[in-house]
């Protein structure tokens, strides 16, 4: 097999890892998995020694777009850390409208795996302190009392409102930023 038709093969693999798993969850069958992407299981365990690895792969491709999805672009730059907050709690609201929205993928991986050895879990981790150190980093530049409490009650916002959401119990539609808004008013900062 030529290095182009193997990227392909694994290209595949982790986009229909990355839209089953985030539809159906993580117990998907690799059976389902390969007939989905259009590989043999043979070409899957080729490429990677398991689908605890193909997850976690499908996970870790996936970060440079959700970073870019929550945190303000170049042209945001100079908004507030305030603002630059809020517009994260802004954006989960616009994308928890949209038909396909099952809450962060992140966050579901950690709750379905409960293993937090498992090689999925330690990229989702990583997802999840990458948005708590965002946080943290944007308080503590807004001049927030406590940027690391108020970091961890952003966090305990946006998970909590992602799973609502994504289990269809909730509409966000306004609802995280006033929350966020009470509790940026609350800390300080600005």
């Amino acid at each position: 097999m030529a290095t182009s038709d193997q990227a392909s093969t694994r290209d595949r693999l982790l986009d229909a890892a990355a839209e089953l798993f985030y539809r159906e969850g993580v117990s998907l069958g690799v059976e389902t998995l390969c007939r989905s992407a259009g590989v043999s299981k043979r070409s899957m365990y080729q490429l990677f020694a398991s689908k605890d690895e193909v997850l976690a792969a499908s996970l870790a491709r996936r970060l440079p777009e959700y970073e870019e999805r929550l945190a303000p672009g170049p042209q945001e730059e100079a908004v507030s850390p305030r603002e630059s907050i809020l517009l994260v709690f802004e954006r989960l609201e616009k994308a928890s409208a949209e038909p396909a929205y099952r809450g962060c993928p992140y966050l579901a991986a950690l709750v379905e795996l409960k293993d937090p050895e498992h090689p999925a879990s330690t990229v989702a981790r990583g997802a999840k302190q990458w948005l708590l150190e965002f946080f943290r980093s944007r308080a503590e530049e807004g001049g927030a009392r406590d940027a690391e409490l108020l970091a961890r009650q952003l966090m305990l916002v946006f998970d909590g409102a992602s799973a609502r959401a994504g289990a269809k119990i909730e509409t966000l539609d306004g609802l995280t930023t006033t929350t966020v808004t009470a509790l940026l008013d609350a800390s300080g900062t600005r």
